[in-house]
């Protein structure tokens, strides 16, 4: 199964593929330039890859949690996919993210932290099944 995971965040949006259950490769962030851009092009990078289910990382905690749940399933009902879609707790990932790549990523608003949260969330689901 084709299986894709994102960290949905206000400026970029991490994204990360896994095609044979083991492996997980995070991609290029998609740059927010607003709502309905992003969606389109996590739109088509979903039906260009064939992703069969789509795990979207929620944060749990904290004093924002309800307004950043709200926002991120309305940008993922914007998103136009046949893919099954799969809510996650992402605690943490952007923290074990940024410790993984401690000393590469220089700049930090090019997405390579976004989308190893990806990596790490879908590394999570992975885990569970």
């Amino acid at each position: 199964m084709k299986i894709a995971a994102v960290d949905v965040g206000l400026k970029r949006i991490g994204l990360a593929f896994c095609f044979d259950g083991k492996i997980v490769l995070p991609q290029n962030a998609i740059i927010r330039k607003g709502r309905k851009q992003a969606a389109n092009e996590l739109s088509k990078v979903l039906q260009e890859w064939g992703i069969e289910k789509l795990i979207v990382g929620l944060p749990k905690g904290g004093s924002s949690e309800e307004e950043m749940e709200r926002r991120i399933k309305h940008f993922i009902s914007l998103v136009d996919t046949p893919a099954q879609i799969e809510y996650i707790d992402e605690s943490f990932s952007s923290y074990e993210a940024k410790e993984a790549l401690k000393g590469v990523a220089k700049q930090k608003r090019d997405g390579r932290i976004d989308s190893m949260a990806a990596k790490v969330i879908l590394e999570r689901y992975l885990e569970q099944q």
